[in-house]
């Protein structure tokens, strides 16, 4: 990671990115025009500021590319920062975006006879085998996940386990396909993350956009 180097910015897809935009061009920075042309399969873009690119990857990417150094700032939801628990990060500002919340699911026909405190083995589908395993462990429970990353609900109406443990923001999904949230494991926001490496050998430039990044949330 080079102190030459251009810092790029890694942002995630879908609907995080359409609340995370105003507060990246309330801190100044304006991508080139082919970042809202949703024709362009760019994945890497200038922006007005000569020294800063961005790049645009999946939500679960993101703490990836900033780990590894290949960005060196990021926005990623704390429910991925649990779940990889890269300690190459550092989430110094909430952004207060993206709110939602990380829950543990099942039927609506087995919450009337089902009690969790007799718990002592389940099986559950979750994008998240990290984050749930040491929740349960830590109540002596031994969790058994299957790793799905998308379409959840439809796990326990097919038999492949009985409960799920997924994020959900308005709960519609859950409840029209029969689930009801019986737990909350973690309230979930979006932080501005940054490349621990980074932001000690480029204190100024890296610091700046930290600093740029929590006005423009307060302001919001």
């Amino acid at each position: 990671m080079s102190a030459n180097e251009k810092l790029v910015l890694a942002l995630p897809k879908g609907r995080i990115l359409e609340e995370v935009m105003p507060l990246v061009r309330a801190a100044g920075i304006e991508p080139e025009p082919a970042f809202d042309d949703p024709k362009s399969r760019l994945l890497q873009f200038e922006t007005n500021i000569p020294e800063l690119s961005i790049i645009r990857v999946r939500s679960f990417d993101v703490a990836t590319f900033v780990a590894f150094g290949a960005a060196h700032l990021g926005v990623a939801g704390n429910d991925v920062l649990m779940e990889f628990n890269y300690p190459e990060l550092f989430a110094p500002v909430d952004l207060k975006i993206g709110h939602c919340r990380l829950s543990v699911a099942e039927p609506r026909e087995l919450v009337r006879k089902d009690d969790p405190a007799r718990w002592s083995h389940i099986r559950i589908a979750t994008k998240y085998p990290a984050i749930t395993r040491a929740h349960f462990a830590a109540r002596g429970v031994q969790a058994e996940c299957i790793k799905l990353n998308g379409a959840m609900e439809l796990a326990p109406g097919l038999g492949l386990c009985r409960r799920i443990v997924d994020l959900v923001s308005t709960g519609k999904t859950m409840e029209e396909n029969g689930l009801v949230e019986i737990e909350t494991i973690a309230e979930i926001t979006s932080r501005l993350i940054v490349n621990r490496a980074a932001l000690k050998t480029r204190p100024e430039q890296v610091g700046g956009w930290v600093d740029r990044s929590r006005e423009a949330a307060d302001a919001a």
